[in-house]
């Protein structure tokens, strides 16, 4: 019975299960259905919506296109406008140029035929002057035979004569006018130059500094003197070989004389010298040993002084061995005049002169730095047989320095052409500094030598009776004889006396030449 009741239990429940489900599903399938045609309505009302927005996107796209056609169709039509109005200016254009092709072509014809004419007429011209000229040359003939015959002469004889008579007044008149034209060109550049060489030297105020062959060691008394000459005077003649010096040693108190014609050689005497009379061993190889050791020790003080003048004058970028040469023109005197001294007052006065030229900032810096250069030739390391100026311009050229202070160095004695303007300047500032009263000191054989030779290049010269050498060689005057020499004459030798003076000698400041022609009558009373 139990077990009845639970089949029939589970057969009730499976029942209901199925009744159940059955159930649900009728519902989902309801409510699918529902949902199915809601769906559709909104897919429709969608699409009808789409429909209206593609119709409202469709016309107003087609009206913007539209639009864009016609503003595409109004530019190709202003361009076109253009087009053709352009099209019709280059037509009148061509129009208008050849109009004027033709209005030239009408005149270059005219002007054929105007010179077919002038051609014909000139034509008959020269037939006519021919003619005329077979006449003349016929008369000229017959009358050159006339006057032949009248004369005497030839026609190539009376030209000879005319034509030395017209040549020697020509010449005459030439001199004159040379001479009036140099005479004004004077007047006016001396002015201007003086004005220009007072300025420069006004602004410089220099020393001056004498020196001289020998110079003199004091000491502290003349017992050493002894010991300085050594046993047999083994010291002073190794002292002597290695310095180049000649020691003078005699009864003068307290001193000892230094004597050599190169100050270098002079220094390092004293100062090896007053090393071994402060250290008190004097004997050959000591001497040797010190003398040794001032030579590096000078160099280097040269290598200062170098440095020290570029820094005084303002000159940079100097190749050392150039800075070494300018420390070692402190050394070296040119007539008495030390060459440092003059190679620094040289350079101020280029740079004081191109200035007051207005050359401009950079040609017065050049001019500066060739003053200071211009005689590095007189300090050379080794001996050649160029002149200093010449082996100046050499080591400049080899240690960069520029063109135009290569030419400065090399043509301020006149031994090579004058290229740039600095080179006139530095010329004239070594002239200044060199002929300045008290600057240098001549030989006396040398200051002799020159008065003879400016007296006998003035004997060299015809008809002249007697040359003086006045004024301390500034003056040369010049006497001719009267019957050889005329007025005239007078001047031209003046001035072939001073042009050659001036291409052959050399000498400083400037020279007068003056020629005086005496006529005496001398007649004797009975």
């Amino acid at each position: 019975m139990e077990s009845t009741a639970i089949i029939a239990a589970v057969v009730a429940a499976i029942g209901a299960l199925l009744i159940g489900i059955f159930l649900g599903k009728m519902i989902f399938a309801k409510n699918t259905k529902k949902e199915l045609e809601e769906a559709e309505i909104q897919a429709k009302k969608t699409i009808e919506d789409a429909k209206i927005h593609s119709e409202t996107l469709k016309e107003k796209k087609i009206l913007e296109a539209k639009e864009h056609f016609l503003q595409l169709k109004s530019a190709h039509e202003k361009e076109v406008v253009q087009r053709n109005q352009k099209l019709v200016e280059g037509e009148n254009k061509l129009k208008q140029q050849q109009q004027a092709v033709n209005d030239k072509t009408s005149a270059v014809q005219r002007q054929v035929q105007e010179n077919e004419q002038l051609k014909e007429s000139l034509d008959n011209q020269i037939k006519a002057f021919n003619i005329k000229r077979a006449d003349l040359d016929k008369h000229h003939e017959e009358h050159v035979k006339r006057l032949e015959k009248v004369a005497g002469l030839s026609a190539e004889q009376a030209k000879t004569e005319l034509m030395e008579v017209v040549k020697e007044e020509a010449r005459t008149r030439a001199m004159a006018h040379v001479k009036d034209i140099m005479e004004e060109a004077k007047v006016n550049a001396s002015k201007e130059a003086k004005k220009i060489i007072i300025q420069s030297i006004q602004r410089l105020g220099s020393e001056q500094a004498i020196e001289n062959a020998i110079t003199v060691f004091n000491l502290e008394s003349d017992e050493i003197k002894g010991q300085i000459i050594g046993r047999e005077g083994r010291n002073i003649r190794a002292l002597e070989a290695a310095t180049g010096v000649d020691l003078i040693i005699d009864d003068t108190p307290e001193a000892i004389v230094l004597s050599c014609f190169d100050p270098l050689r002079r220094e390092i005497a004293r100062l090896s010298l007053q090393r071994l009379v402060q250290d008190g061993r004097i004997h050959p190889a000591r001497i040797e040993e010190v003398v040794e050791k001032t030579k590096k020790q000078l160099e280097e003080q040269i290598m200062e002084i170098g440095e020290r003048t570029i820094i005084e004058l303002g000159v940079h970028g100097l190749h050392k061995d150039l800075v070494r040469l300018v420390g070692k023109m402190r050394f070296r005197s040119s007539y008495g005049q030390n060459l440092l001294m003059h190679s620094k007052e040289t350079a101020n006065l280029c740079g004081l002169m191109a200035a007051e030229l207005g050359l401009g900032q950079k040609v017065v810096k050049l001019a500066k730095r060739a003053g200071l250069l211009h005689d590095i030739g007189k300090v050379p390391d080794e001996e050649t047989e160029l002149s200093h100026a010449l082996l100046g311009a050499k080591v400049a050229e080899r240690c960069g320095e520029h063109a135009s202070i290569v030419n400065a160095i090399g043509a301020h004695h006149d031994e090579m052409e004058m290229l740039y303007i600095i080179s006139p300047i530095v010329q004239a500032c070594d002239a200044i500094s060199g002929a300045r009263p008290g600057a240098r000191r001549e030989m006396m054989q040398s200051y002799l030598q020159r008065i003879k030779d400016l007296e006998n290049l003035a004997m060299a010269y015809n008809g002249v009776e007697k040359a003086y050498a006045i004024q301390a060689g500034r003056e040369l005057r010049v006497m001719v004889e009267a019957d050889k020499i005329s007025d005239a004459e007078s001047d031209k030798l003046s001035f072939e006396i001073a042009d050659k003076i001036q291409k052959e000698m050399q000498y400083p400041g400037q020279i007068k030449v003056t020629v005086i022609r005496e006529l005496r009558a001398v007649n004797i009373a009975r």
